[in-house]
């Protein structure tokens, strides 16, 4: 598709999701607010990443269109409340992008490895938004584990960083040795911060390898679902510890 064509499919988009929301428009469309379609957003971004994780460029294609639906969305109901527009919504993310690329749209031709470009992102975000921590950033709503992945990443950037894989182990055994301590004294609330501060430690691990927590869990229950479904029909109420890991390990074989 040439430039041209690029320009004239976008702005059909923004056209049809204006007409749709007009008075003449689609009832349900109409009513939608930015809440009532949130969930909507996040929805078809956990589609994206599954249609990336399966490498199924066709579905891709058709998610990453349902998450441009919902930005087109979100900025119509904004333009009618006369906050902001899809044209606020470019001209912003655009001068962001130059902004933290002065290495390549600048004159800061220094910037030429990975880290010194992540290094003067954080710096200048927080200069920019004014936050007190680099850390203020971290979406609050995000799951656990990637939440908990951003927040290793960010404190990184001020050299706050575990710097050899043996210090995250003496601390995984550690966090995991409180997580017993936790449970032969049988309180719960206690028990729940103890493995909290276990599994942030393992993300701390992951980082350090370059290893998406969120990733490697999804690829684990994936494997469980396979493995589960194989030796569902064999289980009953009742089963014996035993017989239940006798059948489970047939499992991981097949």
């Amino acid at each position: 598709m040439k430039k041209n064509e690029s320009q004239r499919e976008f702005l059909k988009l923004v056209e049809i999701m204006r007409k749709l929301r007009g008075k003449k428009g689609c009832p349900w469309d109409r009513k939608q607010t930015h809440e009532s379609i949130m969930p909507y957003l996040l929805e078809e971004t956990y589609e994206a990443i599954e249609a990336i994780n399966k490498k199924d460029n066709a579905n891709l294609k058709e998610e990453l269109g349902d998450i441009l639906l919902q930005v087109i969305f979100h900025s119509q109901i904004a333009s009618e409340r006369h906050n902001f527009t899809i044209d606020d919504v470019l001209e912003t993310i655009n001068s962001k992008l130059i902004t933290r690329h002065p290495h390549v749209f600048g004159n800061k031709k220094g910037l030429s490895k990975d880290w010194q470009v992540r290094d003067f992102w954080e710096k200048h975000k927080k200069e920019i938004k004014k936050r007190d921590s680099v850390i203020d950033g971290v979406p609050a709503a995000l799951p656990a584990l990637l939440r908990a992945r951003r927040l290793v990443s960010k404190a990184q950037s001020t050299g706050f960083k575990w710097r050899t894989q043996a210090q995250i182990l003496k601390k995984i055994d550690e966090e995991l040795g409180e997580v017993r301590q936790a449970l032969e004294k049988g309180r719960k609330k206690h028990m729940q911060e103890e493995i909290g501060d276990l599994l942030f430690a393992i993300v701390s691990l992951a980082y350090f390898h370059g290893i998406n927590p969120e990733n490697a869990l999804q690829g684990t229950n994936d494997k469980f679902i396979k493995r589960f479904k194989l030796i569902e029909k064999d289980l009953y109420k009742g089963i014996s510890e035993k017989k239940m890991l006798e059948l489970w390990d047939k499992s991981k074989g097949n």
